[in-house]
């Protein structure tokens, strides 16, 4: 696709849109690195400067769609997932602070979580992001963060219901 392209053409034009023709949830716009955004922010221009203005990054262009039936809370265990594996382990910041992450969004997901687990994730975010000898504790927060920002209630009804599901039924 050409650069400057809208994250929307890329998406509704060039891919074939939603799979199934299931409704549009969010879109980490430049790889996994990225922070979120909602299916009403998508008319954004694939390119570096109109990410920043969004609150994104254009990141590696790879993009990730994710639909109604994504849940937003088992992305984000994933995603965390990822980079704590990827952690070299050498400074405290991110070894720790990705293990943590992914403990904790790991306990919203299967159903241990606790009311102060999202004030703690965004606490240890904060604490990763900036501090680290390398870009993967901040590869780790910006994501998770923007995922505890944009889709609140999903991470509220994993604590209350008990867990997150795998998916989500389509339409509903």
């Amino acid at each position: 696709a050409p650069h400057g392209i809208s994250l929307r053409d890329v998406i509704y034009e060039h891919a074939g849109g939603i799979r199934n023709g299931n409704k549009l949830k969010g879109v980490i716009p430049g790889g996994s690195s990225c922070p979120v955004l909602k299916a009403d922010e998508i008319d954004v221009g694939m390119d570096f400067d109109s990410m920043k203005a969004a609150g994104t990054m254009f990141g590696t262009g790879g993009v990730i769609v994710m639909d109604e039936t994504t849940s937003i809370v088992r992305m984000a265990a994933r995603t965390a997932h990822f980079y704590h594996h990827e952690s070299c382990g050498q400074c405290t910041p991110c070894r720790e602070g990705t293990g943590w992450v992914e403990r904790i969004i790991t306990d919203i997901a299967e159903g241990r979580g606790k009311q102060e687990d999202l004030q703690l994730l965004m606490d240890v975010c904060n604490n990763v992001q900036g501090n680290t000898i390398c870009a993967l504790g901040d590869a780790m927060a910006m994501p998770i963060r923007s995922f505890l920002v944009k889709f609140p209630e999903e991470f509220q009804r994993a604590i209350d219901e008990g867990g997150a599901p795998l998916s989500f039924p389509a339409g509903g």
